[in-house]
């Protein structure tokens, strides 16, 4: 009876945790961890591989690191229409200040100011918008006809686009946007390219 006694409290005890045989970690140290490994193989990685001296990026097959004329669009007519709005917002302001300053402070001054600022924003955002719109389409027919993306698909874009804005213009309109549209492209390329120029001309002068 007491043997059953105490086997029942031990079985009772070691279900609710309060008894039963303790080990201590001396007794635990040597028992093997069959198909255990010590160390979780996520922990176990080479910091070298955390390391990257390039970006890398998900890209799908036949894809370019770099975007082209396509992604860029969206950013170069946003962005002109934006810069636009701004300079066409302080042109106003500047040109509405100048009309009415011989107009006291009042409703009917600020009202005329706020219609000439807005009035430049639009137009000035249009325009450039417009501008931007006609040079990003160029840029992209230029560079899938030609299959390749370089600096003469930026002016030749910039040229066409001169001269397609300035066509109601007549022969003369057409030959001046042209050449403006050629000479801003290609000062455009002259800065992106300054760097590589610079560094040629060190080279060779060594």
């Amino acid at each position: 009876m007491e043997s059953g006694g105490n086997s029942k409290g031990s079985g009772l005890g070691g279900l609710f945790g309060a008894a039963g045989p303790g080990y201590s970690h001396a007794d635990l140290a040597g028992v093997p961890l069959t198909g255990m490994s010590p160390l979780s193989p996520y922990l176990n990685v080479d910091p070298r591989y955390l390391i990257q001296d390039t970006d890398e990026f998900i890209l799908p097959t036949g894809a370019n690191k770099t975007r082209g004329r396509f992604e860029l669009a969206f950013f170069t007519i946003g962005g002109c229409c934006m810069t636009g709005a701004a300079f066409g917002a302080l042109n106003g302001l500047r040109l509405g200040l100048k009309e009415t300053q011989s107009m006291a402070w009042s409703k009917p001054r600020n009202v005329q100011i706020l219609n000439m600022v807005t009035r430049q924003g639009a137009l000035w955002a249009n325009t450039l918008g417009s501008l931007a719109l006609l040079y990003s389409a160029f840029g992209v027919i230029i560079e899938k006809t030609r299959g390749a993306e370089d600096d003469l698909n930026t002016v030749a874009a910039g040229t066409m686009t001169g001269m397609l804005y300035k066509c109601a213009g007549g022969v003369r309109g057409i030959a001046r946007g042209g050449v403006t549209g050629m000479m801003l492209t290609g000062l455009y390329a002259l800065y992106n390219n300054w760097e590589h120029m610079k560094g040629s001309v060190q080279r060779q002068s060594l």
